[in-house]
């Protein structure tokens, strides 16, 4: 230890050239873990010295103020340790999609970690859990046993440096910015990082959120967007008696769903998805851009619902995480609410998950069927509901009204992480040729389970086209599946990885139109084409898709509906929180019955997620059947009659509905 110091004194006296070596070096580890080879740190730095630099000016902005500090090479090495670990993290969610680490999921970390047995086994949590010990027993050692400044802080002169670090700082982002050196918006949040690198862009998704306020915003440039008649007509919260009857419009979007077939490096022993290719044939279809690749169902699932783009907000920022948890918002819910429709929202998955218990009320929806209610669930080998399930839950929300439903379901079949070892035994599509053995059984898994989806779909049209009700039916995928070689380079010309496929269906007679959309763009498509007009974002997508302001026009909507003086509705947002439902059929307790010292609960429509609840408090329960469970602890007797029965999510024992 007594050599340290004498090291620490002779050669690192010059704390700052110290901090900047440090945080150059950081960068450089941080860097080539993000490009997930050996040399991809030292690459950037050649290629983008200035962009390189300036990351490393963000880490020792921040380590430097240990300068603040006797304990300075504990400070440094903390702060550093952090960012290292923010680099470690990234590198680690890149092996498995292709989405960087934001500070969103940060925000998602609860979600997350009821993910992790998805996406590692138990080996590697395990040595997860056993780094995060050893680095924090590694902390207290080094608070103890790291050299210290003998000298008193002179914090005078400590804090004037500091703060001319800062300002440096701050100059440096205004004239990087202005001279345009660092991107201020990425398209493409996966390139944006690779190349404006990881600490600058990780930055920007905590500190860059929400939408900015647009240049000479206004109450007239607002109201000037429409004309007199539409904004009489169609925009704002109109209302209809509703007695004109409509078809039922059903929207599903197919988690990672796309044609496989655009890998140029993949074959298929036979079509994984011949069902779909059969009505891509006969029914309209075309190519759906959407806001994300590999992952970020959320902002695919919020542009087609609300008509808003998501690329107006902050990089990598997720609306049911920020402006929509405080927030009403307009969307095609809310409008077709109006002309008379029930709408009905159905996932399978946690209710929870992307607080979409919470943010369907605020968007307009009568129902949400989750996981939680549904029975006759299996499972796909990753752990994820099969789609097949969704078909009864389908038909259960049209027959749970006598009028035209609006009903949006979330497929999760097809989620990743996809499986690098060989996980299916005899698989009905198999994988003849890819880029490597890796490749080939992540993309035997996803085909396979596509190959089902593709069945699900056939399954659910059979069983809509016996009903005697006038319906559309629009499949789409939410966004590529994140396999490594699907880039821009090695799809089929004509493509991006932006783009999915979508498939409009009826069972009554439309004409075949094929068209490109945008995922913002495709409610107010399907409403166009059944002679639905009314709504602010339908009318415009509709009728002003074509105007030469028609982006930045879009960019002003969207913060004045959420963000601005709502000047839209006249001032006032017109849209109420909904009382929601979930779940469409419901749940009856019956009669408590004992036998001997056990007490059961006799009743209706109960699932796996079924727990029986007292005064808020979730109770030991098994699950015997749809009619009935059983109590594993033993009560009061007096306390019967205050037993209810509650939809928990299994994760953190979330209660998200109870009967009596």
């Amino acid at each position: 230890m007594n050599g340290l110091k004498s090291f620490y004194q002779k050669y690192l006296h010059n704390w700052i050239g110290l901090c900047a070596l440090v945080a150059i070096l950081i960068n450089l580890i941080i860097e080539t873990l993000a490009r997930q080879n050996g040399y991809g740190g030292v690459l950037f730095m050649i290629q983008h010295p200035l962009r390189f630099l300036y990351c490393a000016l963000i880490i020792f902005t921040c380590i430097s103020v240990s300068v603040l500090f006797r304990h300075r090479m504990f400070f440094m090495t903390l702060i550093g340790a952090v960012w290292l670990g923010f680099g470690i993290v990234n590198g680690v969610i890149l092996s498995q999609r292709m989405t960087p680490f934001t500070t969103t999921d940060l925000q998602e970390l609860k979600d997350g970690l009821s993910l992790a047995t998805t996406y590692f086994s138990g080996g590697q949590i395990t040595l997860i859990i056993g780094i995060i010990a050893v680095v924090a027993l590694l902390i207290v050692l080094l608070f103890r046993k790291a050299p210290k400044k003998k000298e008193k802080v002179e914090y005078k002169k400590s804090i004037a440096a500091f703060l001319i670090i800062v300002m440096i700082m701050g100059g440096t982002t205004v004239l990087f910015t202005k001279a345009e050196i660092i991107d201020t918006y990425f398209p493409n949040l996966a390139y944006g990082y690779r190349d404006n690198g990881f600490t600058y862009c990780f930055m920007a998704t905590w500190l860059d959120k929400g939408i900015k306020k647009p240049a000479g915003y206004s109450a007239s440039e607002v109201k000037d967007i429409f004309t007199k008649k539409e904004r009489e007509t169609q925009v704002g919260a109109n209302q209809s008696d509703g007695s004109e009857k409509h078809p039922n419009i059903i929207f599903i979007q197919l988690e990672s769903f796309v044609d496989p077939t655009i890998a140029k490096d993949v074959k298929f022993s036979k079509d994984p998805i011949p069902y779909v290719r059969k009505l891509m044939s006969k029914y309209s279809t075309g190519h759906l851009t959407v806001p994300v690749v590999g992952a970020g169902t959320a902002n695919t699932e919020f542009e087609s619902i609300t008509g808003l783009s998501a690329r107006f907000f902050g990089p990598g920022e997720y609306p049911y995480r920020s402006i929509l948890s405080d927030e009403t918002c307009e969307s095609i819910p809310y409008d077709l609410k109006k002309i008379g429709y029930s709408t009905h929202a159905i996932h399978n998955h946690r209710g929870i998950f992307y607080n979409r218990n919470t943010v369907f009320p605020d968007l307009g929806f009568d129902t949400f069927t989750s996981l939680e209610y549904m029975n006759n669930v299996t499972k796909t080998p990753k752990g994820w509901a099969k789609d097949y399930v969704l078909t009864s839950q389908i038909t259960d929300a049209l027959k749970s009204t006598k009028g035209s439903d609006y009903i949006y379901t979330v497929s999760v079949q097809g989620h990743g992480q996809y499986p690098t070892d060989e996980v299916l035994t005899n698989p009905e599509i198999k994988v003849t040729k890819a880029p490597s053995d890796e490749l080939k059984n992540q993309w035997e898994y996803y085909v396979n389970q596509e190959y089902e989806m593709d069945q699900f779909v056939q399954q659910l049209l059979a069983k809509l086209k016996k009903m005697d009700e006038n319906t559309v039916v629009v499949f789409y995928g939410d966004h590529l599946p994140g396999m490594s070689n699907l880039t821009d380079d090695n799809i089929v010309s004509g493509r991006s990885i932006y783009q999915t496929d979508y498939v409009l269906w009826s069972n009554f007679k439309m004409a075949k139109k094929d068209s490109t959309q945008h995922a913002y763009q495709l409610g107010s498509y399907v409403l166009g084409r059944l002679g639905i007009h009314n709504g602010t974002m339908v009318a415009y997508h509709q009728d002003h898709r074509n105007d030469k302001n028609y982006w930045k026009d879009l960019g002003v909507l969207e913060y004045d509906m959420l963000y601005g003086k709502k000047y839209i509705y006249n001032g006032k947002n017109p849209f109420k929180t909904v009382d929601m439902k979930m779940g469409v059929k419901d749940i009856r307790i019956e009669k408590v019955v004992k036998i001997g010292t056990k007490y059961y609960i006799k009743g209706k429509n109960f699932t796996e997620s079924s727990k029986i609840t007292m005064d808020g408090k979730v109770l030991k329960t098994v699950y015997l059947g749809p009619t009935i469970l059983g109590l594993k602890e033993e009560v009061d007797p007096k306390d019967v009659t205050k037993m209810t029965v509650s939809q928990v999510d299994k994760t953190d024992d979330t209660i998200l509905s109870t009967c009596e």
